[in-house]
């Protein structure tokens, strides 16, 4: 496992952008794949992106594609989520999470071990 610490949410007008970070601790980040989800209330938390460990391929859920963006710098340990355009239905808490086995684009978070506290992105109309 690993400890991740997400950060940059906020409250932003619709049609606005954020951009999420999140630190991971250890010498071996470049080791795992890594995710962003969100959770709005009362729904389950779902998939939003993800980027290989070389940060090469990224995978997208289809309400995101072309409005957000998933990188990483594995010299600094960090993975971000670019996130444009933004409407009042991507309101949620959106966590990082991380995981060395499961093979990219996977979605099902119960195959993700490690994941931030969260960090809170509302979108007002």
């Amino acid at each position: 496992q690993v400890q991740l610490v997400e950060s940059g949410g906020g409250l932003v007008q619709a049609g606005g952008s954020l951009k999420l970070s999140c630190a991971a601790s250890g010498r071996t980040f470049s080791t795992f794949y890594m995710a962003w989800f969100r959770q709005a209330p009362g729904q389950e938390r779902e998939f939003v992106a993800g980027i290989s460990r070389s940060g090469v391929t990224t995978s997208y859920t289809g309400s995101v594609k072309g409005r957000f963006t998933i990188s990483r710098d594995n010299a600094k340990n960090t993975v971000y989520l670019q996130m444009n355009s933004l409407k009042p239905e991507d309101t949620a808490v959106y966590y990082c999470a991380a995981d060395r086995r499961v093979t990219h684009g996977t979605v099902d978070r119960r195959e993700y071990d490690s994941w931030g506290q969260g960090t809170q992105v509302t979108v007002s109309s």
